[in-house]
C-alpha cells in the first residue's frame, strides 16, 4: 500500500493551551494595568538579573499569578511570548505529520488521511493539533487521537468514558486512570477504518457536546 505523489495538506488548529495562553497574555494589560512588552521593560531596569529570580520578584512585589510571571520572566529572557508560539507552532504542525509518517510508516499515511477526512464531517467545531508523536483531534476536549504506534498499524484512541464496547475496542485503562483516551481501535488499512470504527469515533465526537 505504499503511497505516490503528494500527501494531502490538512489545515491544523492551535493546540488548546497554546490557544489559551494567546489569549490570556492578550488580556494581560486589562487584568494587570501592563501589556506583556510593558511588563518586560519593566522588568528589566527594575527586577533582578536571572529568569526564575525575576519570575518570583514579579510574584512577590506585583502580586501576579504563577503564569504572568512565568512568561513575563521567559519572555524577558529571549523566549517566545503566546503570540509567536501560536505562530510558530501552525509553521510547523505539517512538519511534525509528515515526520510521524516518515520512512517506513509511510504507507499508514493514507488511514490518517481516512480519519481525518471523516473528522472534518462530525462538525465545525472539530479541531486537529499534530504533536510529535500523535495527533489529537478535539471537540471541547480531546474525543480522539491518532497514533502510527508500529510499522504496521496506526491506533485510533477515542474518549468513551466507560461505554460498555465489542472486543474490537481494546481498553486502555484510561477511564480508571482519568485519561480522556480510553479505548483504541487497531488500524492496518485503509479499510480497518470501516462504518464500526466511524460509528465509535462519532460516538466519542457526540459524548463531548
Amino acid at each position: 500500500m505504499a503511497t505516490s505523489g503528494p500527501h494531502k495538506r490538512w489545515k491544523y488548529d492551535l493546540h488548546p493551551s497554546v490557544r489559551m495562553a494567546e489569549s490570556v497574555i492578550k488580556g494581560m494589560k486589562e487584568k494587570t494595568g501592563r501589556s506583556i512588552d510593558e511588563w518586560v521593560q519593566h522588568v528589566k531596569k527594575h527586577g533582578p538579573a536571572g529568569e526564575k529570580e525575576r519570575a518570583a520578584w514579579l510574584k512577590r512585589e506585583h502580586g501576579l499569578g504563577t503564569n504572568y510571571a512565568g512568561w513575563i520572566a521567559g519572555k524577558s529572557a529571549g523566549k517566545s511570548d503566546g503570540n509567536e508560539d501560536a505562530a510558530e507552532y501552525l509553521k510547523h504542525a505539517e512538519d511534525y505529520v509528515e515526520k510521524m509518517f516518515a520512512g517506513p510508516k509511510e504507507h499508514l499515511r493514507p488511514i490518517y488521511d481516512a480519519i481525518l477526512t471523516f473528522a472534518k464531517t462530525l462538525g465545525k467545531d472539530i479541531g486537529v493539533s499534530p504533536c510529535s508523536t500523535i495527533v489529537p483531534i478535539y471537540r471541547n476536549h480531546v474525543i480522539a487521537q491518532v497514533k502510527p504506534t508500529t510499522r504496521t498499524r496506526i491506533d485510533l484512541g477515542l474518549a468513551l468514558r466507560d461505554t460498555k464496547t465489542p472486543k474490537r475496542l481494546i481498553d486502555t485503562g484510561g477511564f480508571a486512570k482519568k485519561d480522556r483516551i480510553t479505548h483504541r481501535i487497531e488500524l492496518a488499512r485503509v479499510d480497518d477504518f470501516d462504518d464500526e470504527a466511524k460509528r465509535w469515533m462519532r460516538k466519542a465526537y457526540e459524548m463531548d457536546a
